[in-house]
């Protein structure tokens, strides 16, 4: 019986990898296979992938269901236009303008092309920059979904945001004194503060490294910063009041002695949220912060960058061209 072979070569693109565990000096800019629209998915030619930095120290960065994935593709806040549209999508065409978030355990959007699940991604504005879209993502839908499904705040009610000028916590600060809520901030510095105003915080206290704050009586605290919840915070809630934590579980020892309910929330990628989102971002009323951009060519230096001082708040992102 006569057998035939595939002889076409792959098609290939640019992309910024990792082959190894570790840091940024782990990341090559070079040649890879592009990725195929598997059932369910869709192809974006990326414009802009937007960093979050300690992706690199995550395990579902360099694993699935316990597999090593080497070599890996990071970033998973993108931007771009579809390319192609696989079996089963039907709500989604080539040539549409979409951002979104591609799962952790994935390869990820710091390339020429990326394949995602397309119910992780969602029409944006034609007007809407793809750099701004990639750079509102994850810290929107993070706040979106922090303020909408995990705490029920309604006007009127008290909430303290601990880093209320960071990533996620501008987006809390914004978001949270649209729907009414009296919001709080803590921050670092002065100059910080004069931002969080700004973002419309109703009150900011600046809380010098070692300084223990004396705030009470909110209905709802979240610590947008990490690195360890402080006592302070379960403090500052009500008894019942609720403590979200998003970067660590909380100590259910510290939330029982303070008679608060303390709760770990990572977000999801949900199409509700995200077209909510883009409907957001295309009112061109909310401030996105842009840090720095960088080409793919320089990405790894774009995540060196995460070690240095930045030269204004906000997200890091990675460019694309177009026609790439």
């Amino acid at each position: 019986m006569d057998e035939t072979t595939n002889d076409t070569p792959p098609r290939m693109m640019m992309a910024l990898r990792a082959h190894e565990r570790g840091g940024p000096e782990r990341l090559v800019y070079e040649e890879a296979p592009r990725p195929d629209a598997g059932a369910g998915e869709v192809v974006v030619a990326v414009r802009a992938a937007a960093i979050t930095f300690a992706e690199l120290t995550w395990p579902e960065t360099w694993e699935a269901d316990g597999v090593d994935r080497t070599p890996v593709i990071p970033s998973h806040e993108v931007a771009g236009v579809v390319a192609e549209v696989g079996p089963g999508v039907g709500d989604l065409e080539v040539g549409d303008f979409v951002f979104g978030l591609v799962p952790f355990n994935r390869d990820g959007a710091a390339a020429e092309f990326v394949a995602v699940p397309s119910a992780a991604v969602a029409r944006k504005a034609v007007a809407v920059s793809d750099i701004t879209a990639a750079a509102a993502v994850l810290p929107a839908l993070t706040a979106w979904e922090a303020l909408r499904d995990q705490t029920h705040l309604s006007a009127g009610q008290r909430l303290l945001i601990r880093g209320g000028t960071g990533a996620v916590g501008a987006f809390l600060t914004q978001f949270a004194h649209r729907m009414g809520v009296e919001v709080t901030v803590t921050v670092s510095s002065d100059s910080s503060s004069t931002r969080a105003i700004g973002l419309g915080a109703d009150q900011v206290v600046v809380v010098p490294r070692g300084v223990v704050p004396q705030l009470r009586g909110f209905d709802v605290v979240i610590d947008a910063v990490g690195g360890g919840v402080p006592e302070w915070m379960y403090a500052a809630a009500r008894q019942g009041g609720q403590l979200l934590v998003l970067q660590e579980p909380p100590s259910q020892e510290l939330a029982d002695r303070h008679g608060v309910s303390a709760t770990f929330f990572v977000v999801g990628t949900r199409r509700d949220r995200l077209e909510e989102l883009a409907a957001l971002l295309a009112t061109g009323d909310v401030e996105v912060a842009i840090a720095q951009t960088f080409p793919l060519a320089q990405g790894r230096a774009a995540y060196e960058s995460g070690s240095l001082p930045k030269p204004t708040p906000g997200k890091t992102v990675i460019l694309v061209p177009a026609g790439a």
